[in-house]
């Protein structure tokens, strides 16, 4: 019987899911570093449109990438609810600007339907999934895509 609760809990994922650009989505939490507020960001010249630049992060540089023009959407508006998810691609640490964070979900992987070519706009190749919720849909980014280029 504990081999059996085990195995259960093996297929479960917890997701930390935001907003970015109206659409609501999820990042599977063993991805994210932290998440935090820290908004001393420095511009980088002639980088990609998506960039807002850099911060330091108790030592590190980190690269803060506005999460909402990455995925073809508006630009993030800045508010006192916007928050960098910090993840780790590559051994760098990146910072990915949402408009506001919401819940942790978890659900397992059987759960997760395959991402439509195209989500309300948003370029579904960012997509490892969609998970089906009562009250909503919640796109499950595939981080490594994300941050593929």
């Amino acid at each position: 019987m504990a081999a059996k609760t085990k195995d259960a809990s093996f297929d479960e994922q917890e997701f930390s899911t935001f907003y970015v650009g109206g659409a609501l989505c999820g990042i599977n939490i063993l991805n994210i570093q932290e998440i935090n507020k820290h908004f001393d960001i420095t511009q980088v010249p002639q980088s990609a449109d998506y960039i807002n630049g850099i911060l330091n992060l108790r030592g590190r540089i980190v690269t803060i990438i506005d999460l909402s023009k990455k995925l073809g959407l508006s630009a993030v508006a800045k508010t006192k609810d916007n928050r960098n998810i910090i993840v780790n691609s590559e051994d760098e640490h990146i910072g990915l600007l949402v408009d506001s964070i919401s819940d942790v979900v978890s659900t397992t992987l059987d759960a997760l339907e395959p991402a439509p070519s195209n989500i309300g706009g948003v370029k579904g190749k960012f997509f490892q999934g969609v998970l089906k919720t009562e009250q909503k849909l919640i796109g499950i980014l595939d981080i490594n895509e994300v941050l593929k280029e």
